[in-house]
């Protein structure tokens, strides 16, 4: 099956840890060359280093329209565009939510996805087979106590995940939205939290298995590796201890 790939490119965002690196290793074992972005010089080096040959690191802040246009004319191609970059910042209550949080979130989760897909959208379409995945959240669609910030940034690109499947209709682009519900990784929630390592431990309190980074990218593989005429519009993925958005199992 990797040799189906061999020679298509991938760009990730948010490569430097987590769901995003899992996705590059994941792409890579797929065939695809995997150009990974991130703000993280070393941990995206050290990333490329592992994956070989097959990668190449891109410091890039998603947020920074100049850098995000510089960094895509260093590119011949691109067929897959993984639109990863994101977080969550701070989890008060809309009334007492700090504004700065709410922008921070709106920056890196909605107008990152904008600046990317726009500047890579002509290489997509004359890739003649593109693929842009946008990773949103359950929280796109079930708001929550103390999400108001982020739940309205996820609603955000899932917004331009369905205008932009419309807009591009006949075009030789697919578009993918990926929404995970409980994921557990080395730093979603610590740097929701700040840092506060038993605030972001008791998210994750009781559930014996939360979705892990792999299991996201391997959902992710799956989608961009369909034929070309095949289009997972939307992709709900959660653990089976969490039932819906507010119904999780936990063994206390």
């Amino acid at each position: 099956m990797a040799q189906a790939f061999t020679g298509r490119v991938a760009v990730v965002t948010g490569a430097s840890s987590g769901i995003g690196a899992a996705t590059a290793r994941r792409l890579a074992d797929e065939g695809f060359r995997v150009v990974l972005v991130a703000r993280r010089t070393e941990r995206i080096a050290e990333l490329a280093k592992e994956i070989g040959d097959a990668a190449s690191a891109h410091t890039v802040d998603v947020t920074d329209r100049a850098a995000v246009d510089a960094f895509a004319a260093t590119l011949d191609r691109v067929d897959v565009l993984v639109n990863n970059a994101g977080g969550a910042f701070g989890a008060d209550s809309v009334e007492h939510g700090d504004p700065a949080d709410w922008l921070r979130m709106y920056e890196v989760n909605v107008l990152g996805a904008l600046h990317v897909t726009q500047a890579l959208l002509p290489a997509l379409r004359a890739s003649g087979d593109g693929t842009i995945v946008v990773l949103t959240s359950t929280a796109a669609f079930v708001p929550y106590e103390g999400g108001g910030g982020y739940v309205a940034a996820k609603a955000g690109e899932h917004a331009i995940a369905g205008t932009l499947r419309l807009e591009l209709v006949g075009q030789p682009i697919r578009v993918v939205e990926i929404a995970p519900g409980m994921v557990r990784t080395d730093e979603f929630a610590l740097t929701r939290f700040d840092g506060d390592a038993a605030k972001a431990e008791s998210v994750y309190a009781g559930v014996a298995e939360p979705l892990t980074a792999a299991d996201v990218a391997d959902t992710i593989a799956w989608t961009v590796t369909r034929p070309a005429h095949v289009n997972v519009d939307l992709l709900v993925v959660r653990p089976r201890a969490q039932a819906a958005a507010h119904k999780v199992h936990r063994e206390l």
